[in-house]
């Protein structure tokens, strides 16, 4: 299991945009690196194509290690995440929780 999932809200916390957060569109092959939509732009040449027939200089997101991103509570709070073993409806389940507080974030 990972700490960071597709969909989270996570928060930059080094480099160009810290400070900002967003969700996680992906996350690359082997599980280091996530793509944060709206951050972390940058500027790539792309050839003329049929989907884009005028071609030209688009901006797009590039990865960020996922050890420069930290989970988003619902109260917009950072937080550092490890997995705890709650009993969901009778049956021990591994849940990621906050660090700090002990809360349970995928209930």
């Amino acid at each position: 299991m990972r700490r960071i999932k597709r969909d989270d809200q996570v928060m930059i916390i080094t480099g160009k945009d810290k400070g900002k957060a967003g969700r996680v569109l992906r996350i690359m092959k082997g599980g280091e690196r996530v793509i944060v939509e709206k951050l972390n732009l940058v500027k790539r040449h792309s050839k003329p194509s049929q989907q884009n027939p005028q071609g030209g200089i688009v901006e797009k997101e590039a990865a960020v290690h996922i050890s420069n991103v930290m989970l988003l509570t619902r109260e917009n709070q950072p937080v550092r995440v490890r997995y705890a073993m709650k009993e969901v409806d009778g049956v021990q389940k591994k849940v990621r929780v906050a660090a700090q507080t002990n809360e349970a974030i995928d209930e």
